[in-house]
């Protein structure tokens, strides 16, 4: 018999970890033991502190469902999320970055024409998105689905919602022959991450700001390019420099120019003031 002590645990759980069938498996599994056992010798864990957090990570699981990501939220703010971004996405300078995809991206999206109003029946200021996916070479990328969402000019998305039951400030556009594509919505407004659940509970014992710039997220996996997570954030807002979820990058940091009633980008025209954003998106080729 074996006994276990202080000394020999650690040794012992990552002997077992590493029959792990799969190697990565076993690689991933020992490692997380191994730092796992240093944290808790670090700081001298607790009893009390070790239920805390069993009790923290239950919540977590309880509150979220296929709407609400707490766990991702709790990577998101402890910057893991953009560490592995970060890692898996290094992509050419020239090539648009990648950004966290966030706790509220739902798959269906509906599917809208070139300017497509994804915003219809909300109230906010109309706001048009438009450009050219292009790749390096500067050519245009016909057929790219853009898969948007964002919140309202409340700062809520509809997942936070629950009378509402359908597609809300999201919605699928597709690049035209030539590359275009245009983004009917409103404009966007800083929020605050949720804070009625174990993610904002930890963040409120802090000084850390709860807040996210003015954004707008953004899918693409295009066959034979790099898939591109990433948002597009309005120059000027504020929390640019203090994102809670570190997403904001100088790059993808874009203009938004009022514009009077007018012809807008979509080939219509606006009886009332609107706002312009031009943003290309350079995709990068699979290797």
């Amino acid at each position: 018999m074996q006994l276990v002590t202080e000394e020999n645990i650690t040794d012992l759980a990552v002997e077992r970890w590493a029959t792990a069938k799969d190697p990565r498996l076993a690689e991933l599994m020992t490692a997380l033991v191994r730092h796992l056992h240093d944290f808790a010798r670090e700081v001298r864990l607790t009893e009390a502190e070790w239920m805390a957090a069993m009790h923290w990570l239950t919540r977590t699981g309880q509150i979220s469902n296929e709407k609400r990501e707490e766990f991702i939220l709790a990577s998101d703010v402890l910057g893991l999320s953009m560490l592995v971004v970060q890692m898996n996405h290094r992509l050419d300078p020239a090539a648009t970055p990648a950004t966290v995809l966030g706790p509220f991206h739902i798959e269906g999206s509906p599917e809208l024409g070139f300017g497509g109003d994804m915003s219809e029946g909300l109230d906010g200021v109309p706001l048009y998105v438009h450009g050219i996916v292009r790749d390096l070479a500067g050519d245009p990328v016909p057929g790219a689905v853009l898969d948007v969402w964002q919140a309202d000019d409340e700062g809520v998305y509809e997942a936070q919602l629950g009378e509402v039951d359908e597609a809300r400030l999201r919605a699928k556009y597709t690049s035209r022959e030539d590359g275009s594509y245009c983004v009917r919505t409103i404009a966007p407004k800083g929020y605050t991450i949720p804070m009625d659940g174990p993610v904002g509970d930890l963040i409120a014992r802090t000084e850390i700001s709860h807040f996210r710039p003015a954004h707008i997220h953004f899918l693409l996996n295009v066959p034979g390019y790099e898939p591109l997570i990433t948002h597009l954030f309005q120059e000027g807002a504020e929390y640019l420099d203090s994102d809670v979820v570190f997403g904001t990058k100088q790059e993808l940091v874009v203009r938004f120019e009022d514009r009077d009633p007018g012809p807008t980008p979509d080939g219509g025209t606006s009886d009332r003031p609107w706002i312009e954003a031009r943003y290309d998106f350079v995709l990068q080729p699979r290797a």
